[in-house]
């Protein structure tokens, strides 16, 4: 297994070009976890070979506008697998649920190799209300409400010039970079924010931090504190 890194000088932008011809499966999340980078559909596209499966991970689309750059449902595209979510934009995590989007041929080759009972009647259930017309019309609702209040975290931040944000984010949460990071966090935690750590990704360090974006009032409370040690 080989994995590729993007880099911050390139704005964490993925270049096709740069996966290996004789990978035999590639795997990328769209909007990437933690940069919150889109990619565009067209450019994953591209990483179709024959005799490669093509997955991607678009647990956190959902959470953009129209699901503009998404795959799923795409059926020109050879060896492409769509790994859907139900756990985000709902608060689900508990029940574990989502699908997945493939060839009948891959679909069979992964029910063959599913456990028994891999999903609880709740989930069922739970998966079944959160794909109804009304749930999906809400989800869109949400999208803008996230859209709107990304931009306004971003520009809470930009005032700040110790603080280094992916400006191209869009998905729920953006990635910053600041000194003084662990000492960041801490005193968010004390008052009662959770800032994921930056290092537990592969390719950051201890600088970064995967921050949710969250309503403007608890924004406003969050970042007058966001840089102080």
């Amino acid at each position: 297994m080989e994995r590729l890194l993007l880099r911050e000088e390139d704005g964490f932008q993925l270049d096709p070009k740069a996966v290996p011809d004789e990978a035999d499966m590639v795997v990328v999340g769209n909007p990437t976890n933690p940069t919150s980078v889109l990619h565009p559909a067209d450019d994953i596209a591209l990483l179709a070979r024959p005799g490669r499966l093509l997955v991607v991970d678009e647990a956190f689309m959902d959470a953009v506008p129209g699901e503009r750059e998404a795959l799923a449902g795409r059926t020109d595209v050879p060896g492409l697998v769509v790994l859907r979510s139900l756990t985000k934009t709902w608060g689900l995590a508990g029940l574990r649920i989502g699908y997945v989007l493939a060839e009948p041929r891959t679909i069979a080759a992964l029910e063959r190799a599913q456990p028994l009972w891999p999903v609880s009647t709740p989930a069922l259930v739970a998966a079944e209300a959160c794909m109804g017309p009304a749930a999906l019309a809400e989800a869109e609702a949400a999208s803008l409400r996230i859209a709107a209040d990304r931009a306004h975290l971003l520009a809470g931040l930009a005032e700040f010039e110790e603080v280094r944000a992916v400006e191209a984010a869009e998905g729920p949460f953006v990635l910053v970079r600041v000194r003084r990071a662990a000492q960041v966090r801490e005193r968010l935690r004390r008052l009662g924010f959770a800032a994921r750590r930056g290092d537990t990704f592969p390719g950051l360090d201890d600088e970064w931090l995967r921050l949710a974006v969250r309503d403007r009032v608890t924004t406003n409370r969050s970042s007058r504190h966001s840089t102080r040690p």
